[in-house]
């Protein structure tokens, strides 16, 4: 069911709000392979990053399972040593209600990688 879309009052009818979508993996190997590239050049450049800023910057695909598999990227990468915690910080995700997230920079490993 969709909701009406009430008239402006000058009569003209607003155009429909764009979503941004965002594509979904459909295995974990897969969406890894893609995406671990990208945060090792995110941590090379030096800059502190949150998750969502990455992904949202190369338009990444979601994981299968979000919940779980964005925070195990970020662990991976730091037990590769090529990320370390850098602080908290509020999120600019959408849906986030700006919450504390953590933050991440790179390490010398990750400038040796790249």
């Amino acid at each position: 069911m969709t909701a009406p879309v009430q008239p402006a009052l000058d009569g003209s009818v607003p155009a429909p709000r764009q979503t941004k979508t965002q594509r979904q993996a459909e295995d974990y190997e897969t969406w890894l392979a893609e995406v671990w590239p990208v945060f090792i050049a995110a941590a090379a450049s030096g800059r502190v990053f949150t998750c969502y800023e990455i992904a949202d910057e190369h338009q990444l695909a979601a994981p299968p399972n979000p919940q779980a598999h964005w925070g195990r990227l970020m662990t991976l990468l730091k037990d590769e040593g090529y990320v370390r915690t850098a602080g908290w910080a509020c999120t600019n995700r959408p849906t986030a209600h700006h919450s504390g997230v953590r933050t991440w920079k790179g390490t010398a490993a990750a400038r040796r990688a790249a």
